[in-house]
């Protein structure tokens, strides 16, 4: 049996109590509270423990995730959807989750359905067609984010609303879109002909307008920035803080979550953890120090239900509370060499020496470092190998600081895409217009949907390439990845439309379709929560008659046999979500935690080339 925290911390007295010790983000709540960060970090967590901290304080709450992957509804066992919903074991809390596709179709309704029987069927059909790809869907989506920053229906009963985001690079996007829109609107619009009918957008200016005031006065909105102890989770929540106080949002507060509390257990593993999060704290990124901090222990269980969302917030770190007292049956874990990354490798080059190797998953799981393994591993054996990344918020180059023979290595940066983009567009379609006609042309290429555009482009580049060679992609979190798939399959329609049925051709979600040219790898971690979101996951791909090739758990405790009470009780704790994997999954390969992170051509050899018991013994 285990014993969660010591000291009974479950009752909601004491857990108040501990509140006002632990957790001074909560203190002085404006109306707005924003939760982002690396994805991974507890982000979901600790929104959806504010939430119940809040409600069972008597406030009224509404709980909203902006993730295209939210799991605000598994957290609490509800089911969730783009509609208002109580939570039932939590009087006050309501909870929402703004699904993209639903609120496209919402849209896309708004806009046609007035003219639907008033037009042509023919130009019915061409604006729902201008209307149905990713452009749409980030346009309704942030729509509904705006709606909830205003004094609305929805939000009105509300004392507090509280945001779940995506991972950081979807996060800043979206929070930087109603200052784009605005100013887009405001300059003059030029033809936009990736929006279709604008409408939409010009009787949301009021409301653009309004969102980017709210998010700007601290206090009506607070931004929680989350981080593991990790140097690219402090690096990013760094860049993240610079981002967002250029759109207004300033005065962030900081939370470090799970932190590795000191057991004396003598485990290695366990002292190793500690020691790199201790040092990562004290090698802090500058505009991180001055900030307020919270900083929260890691708990022996999953923060799935309301009792351990309680625990989470009353779990300071360095506390006589932050080292839980467990007590548990299970014997120490024995490591198993049955199933492991080199046999992925080993399979892979089975296939041949081009073809596309997709890392996909939700943030924080570790893709980057599967991503660069794999790579280094074929690069290795003497193939040619483009190692690549779709994430806003990539750390390739962290990963893999050196160049390795074979390897190269990129990033499909939006920015570079966009300026790539607009050049190649004025140089093709404005090179014979007149004056004005380029600055019509320049200002629609200002559409913030142009770097959707832009980014798919790249994207296909890099999955035609793999026709000739390895390319192995380190995709953005799973939310940011199914937006970039909503393009690829808008574009597949479109070319179908066009060139009939008669016709031969290949577009990138095709190749994607096709098991000999794609192997879908999803990367989860040994926990609840992951592996719903990479069910979720797989059940999207196959959807679009995309079939996952393998699965990755990446980080198991139970595969690094700890003997520390902590880990040992965590390590326990993953046999049900490891066990839906093999339920799942084709292929699976187990990647143990390891006490030194695998940074560097040598480490990341070492991960695809060795079983799981000689990986206990790397230095």
């Amino acid at each position: 049996m285990l014993l969660p925290l010591a000291g009974g911390l479950g009752t909601r007295h004491l857990h108040e109590r501990l509140l006002l010790m632990s957790a001074p983000f909560l203190d002085d709540l404006p109306r707005f509270v924003f939760f982002t960060g690396k994805g991974g970090v507890g982000k979901t967590s600790l929104a959806c423990a504010t939430a119940v901290a809040l409600a069972e304080q008597g406030r009224r709450v509404l709980l909203t995730s902006t993730d295209p992957a939210s799991n605000v509804g598994q957290v609490f066992g509800v089911s969730v959807g783009n509609r208002i919903t109580p939570v039932p074991d939590v009087p006050g809390l309501s909870a929402l989750e703004i699904d993209p596709e639903q609120a496209a179709e919402a849209y896309r309704e708004r806009i046609i359905g007035p003219v639907r029987g008033l037009l042509p069927e023919p130009e019915i059909a061409s604006m729902t067609e201008q209307l149905s790809g990713s452009c749409t869907t980030e346009i309704a989506s942030f729509n509904e984010f705006t709606g909830l920053l205003g004094d609305t229906e929805d939000t009105r009963g509300f004392d507090h609303v509280v945001f779940d985001t995506a991972p950081t690079g979807h996060t800043i996007r979206l929070l930087q879109l109603p200052g784009e829109w605005t100013e887009f609107l405001d300059r003059g619009k030029g033809d936009a002909s990736c929006l279709g009918p604008m409408a939409g957008l010009e009787r949301q200016r009021t409301e653009y307008a309004r969102a980017v005031e709210v998010l700007g006065d601290p206090a009506l909105t607070r931004l929680v920035l989350v981080a593991r102890a990790q140097p690219s989770s402090l690096a990013e929540v760094a860049r993240t803080s610079a981002e967002l106080a250029d759109v207004g949002m300033r005065e962030p507060h900081l939370v470090i979550n799970a932190l590795m509390p000191e057991t004396g257990s003598g485990d290695r593993l366990a002292t190793a953890l500690r020691e790199r999060e201790q040092r990562a704290l004290a090698e802090l990124p500058g505009p991180l120090a001055g900030l307020s901090r919270t900083e929260i222990g890691l708990l022996p269980v999953d923060t799935m239900g309301v009792d351990a969302l309680r625990l989470l917030l009353a779990n300071p770190a360095e506390t006589s509370l932050g080292a839980p007292s467990v007590r548990t049956s299970a014997e120490p874990a024995a490591a198993t060499d049955d199933a492991s990354l080199p046999d992925l490798v080993d399979a892979i080059e089975a296939d041949g020496n081009t073809g596309l190797i997709m890392c996909m998953g939700k943030g924080g799981v570790g893709k980057t470092t599967i991503a660069a393994a794999i790579a280094v591993a074929l690069a290795a054996r003497g193939h040619r190998v483009h190692l690549t990344t779709t994430d806003p918020a990539a750390h390739l180059t962290r990963a893999l600081p050196e160049a390795v023979e074979g390897l190269e290595t990129s990033r499909i940066d939006p920015e570079q895409a966009v300026a790539d983009y607009r050049g190649r567009i004025m140089a093709t379609q404005g090179k014979g217009l007149d004056d004005a006609g380029r600055a019509v042309l320049q200002e629609d290429l200002r559409s913030p949907c142009t770097e959707e555009i832009a980014v798919f482009q790249q994207f296909s580049k890099a999955v035609a390439a793999s026709r000739r060679h390895y390319v192995v992609m380190d995709t953005a979190p799973t939310g940011h990845t199914l937006l970039l798939m909503d393009a690829t399959g808008s574009y597949h329609r479109q070319m179908a439309r066009q060139m009939g049925a008669a016709a031969h051709y290949t577009t990138p979600l095709m190749r994607l379709q096709d098991p000999a040219q794609t192997k879908v790898v999803i990367v989860t971690l040994p926990e609840t929560t992951p592996v719903l979101e990479a069910t979720d996951l797989q059940d999207d791909l196959r959807r679009a008659d995309i079939e996952p090739w393998a699965w990755v758990v990446n980080h198991s405790l139970f595969a690094a046999a700890p003997t520390d009470p902590l880990l040992t009780a965590r390590a326990a704790a993953e046999t049900g979500p490891v066990g839906t994997v093999y339920d799942q999954a084709r292929r699976v390969a187990i990647v143990p935690a390891l006490a030194d992170e695998p940074v560097g051509a040598a480490a990341l050899l070492a991960l695809s080339t060795s079983s799981i018991v000689d990986l206990q013994e790397i230095p």
